[in-house]
């Protein structure tokens, strides 16, 4: 009898089969890489990040930005240039990382966003084209934005499903390809891959569990795995029982491929800075661990930025600058610079009009790229225009519509990290939409 519940079986079964063909067709890897992406919660105001420095531009620029005009009290502008001689210019915020722009491992690809397929002005305004449902919605672009997919009902992130289309690669090995160490997160989640959370610090031994005797110590271990496993049907318990689970039995699991030398990498005190940290060391038992391909999500939060934008928003990317500086410079101690690529992501932008003394929610943002293998020292896609109404304003306030999709970005990034052609359609359902698959930032 044709049932609901056997037709799901059946879909569920044939998607595994299709990864699972999907696997077998990948060649072993022979080689190493990992993809670490830092997420910028809240809608990072990418037009205080980078900033065009032609003159006609910039004075377009500042005759929109008003009081949030780059350079301010609490920012300067750093030169950088494209491959072509065109001047930008990066916040003094990201001053840790700016020498890397001349040392071409560091890029920017510009006006990156969720599409449908490739959007004008004219057709957005007419309502011609379909757009990602919930424009301008943090929690819906937030899903979006992780999952690859322009609805909020996607139940896999882009980067689980790469984990999925690359999965022989990592054939045998116990250990997640996919971690978040920043609580559970829908992009790290694929079909197959099933992604694990860890929390920095991953010392997690448990206080009171070693005592006498010691039928009494299993007996607690015990009482706790059934807590942690109880189905409450409440969300968000489930979810920290989750990421408890996780953090314990990842815990045990480095603690028994033993203790790697201590790193000379300074990592800054902070939340990204932490997490970051505990990225490298997890990458510095690669040896052990025996993984081709690993994953890896952190994020920082407070980028939507209302108010005080000005100062906040360049503290927070300082945060990020100085925790990818010091990865960056971990991942060259370790000998894999050019292995290990580090980019963020974002909701949304946000207006270059200003609201006050911050910015309302936006579209199309810029997006850094940091690692070995970068083509750095290049913009990459097409910058917006700065100009109200213009060819890439949606609504007359400067929230962009992007000229690069979230499928091209991410589409580049996995292509890199060794997903084929047709791996790659079907981590991004909409790639085929768009002309240019690969944008050329990686090597």
């Amino acid at each position: 009898m044709n049932t609901r519940r056997n037709f799901l079986k059946t879909a569920s079964v044939a998607g595994m089969m299709r990864f699972a063909e999907m696997n077998v067709m990948a060649q072993a890897a022979t080689d190493y890489k990992a993809l670490v992406c830092i997420f910028m919660f809240g809608g990072n105001d990418g037009n205080s990040m980078v900033v065009p420095q032609t003159t006609s531009e910039y004075n377009a620029y500042k005759a929109i930005r008003g009081s949030l005009t780059l350079p301010d009290g609490n920012a300067k502008l750093l030169p950088v240039s494209t491959a072509t001689g065109t001047p930008y210019a990066l916040t003094d915020g990201l001053a840790k990382i700016h020498p890397l722009w001349a040392q071409k491992k560091l890029a920017v690809v510009a006006n990156v966003g969720m599409l449908v397929q490739p959007t004008t002005r004219a057709q957005y305004v007419s309502n011609a084209v379909q757009v990602p449902t919930n424009l301008f919605s943090h929690s819906d672009q937030t899903v979006q934005m992780q999952a690859g997919i322009p609805s909020s009902s996607a139940s896999t992130g882009w980067a689980g499903r790469v984990a999925d289309a690359v999965a022989a690669m990592n054939a045998g090995k116990s250990f997640p390809p996919s971690v978040s160490l920043s609580g559970p997160a829908l992009f790290s989640k694929g079909n197959i891959v099933q992604a694990a959370s860890l929390i920095p610090g991953f010392d997690m031994q448990l206080n009171g569990f070693n005592v006498w005797p010691a039928t009494a110590g299993q007996a607690r271990q015990k009482a706790l795995q059934e807590i942690l496993s109880f189905n409450s049907g409440l969300t968000m318990i489930q979810a920290a029982d989750k990421v408890r689970q996780d953090a314990l039995g990842l815990s045990a699991m480095l603690k028994s491929l033993g203790a790697a030398p201590p790193m000379t990498t300074v990592f800054p005190s902070t939340p990204i800075g932490n997490q970051l940290k505990q990225v490298a060391q997890i990458l510095q038992l690669r040896p052990q661990i025996g993984l081709g391909r690993q994953i890896f999500f952190c994020s920082i939060g407070g980028f939507d930025t209302h108010s005080a934008q000005s100062w906040g928003q360049w503290d927070l990317l300082k945060q990020i600058s100085d925790g990818m500086l010091s990865f960056y410079n971990a991942t060259s101690e370790l000998g894999i610079p050019d292995r290990v690529t580090t980019f963020t992501e974002s909701e949304f932008g946000r207006t270059l009009q200003p609201s006050g003394s911050g910015s309302d929610h936006g579209w199309g943002n810029h997006h850094l790229v940091l690692g070995g293998a970068v083509k750095g020292g290049d913009i990459y896609g097409r910058f917006p225009v700065m100009a109200l109404g213009g060819p890439d304003d949606s609504a007359g306030r400067g929230a962009w519509i992007p000229s690069t999709s979230t499928d091209q970005f991410g589409g580049t990034l996995a292509k890199w990290f060794g997903v084929d052609a047709s791996g790659l359609n079907a981590v991004f359902p909409n790639l085929s939409q768009f002309p240019v698959i690969d944008l050329g930032f990686m090597g």
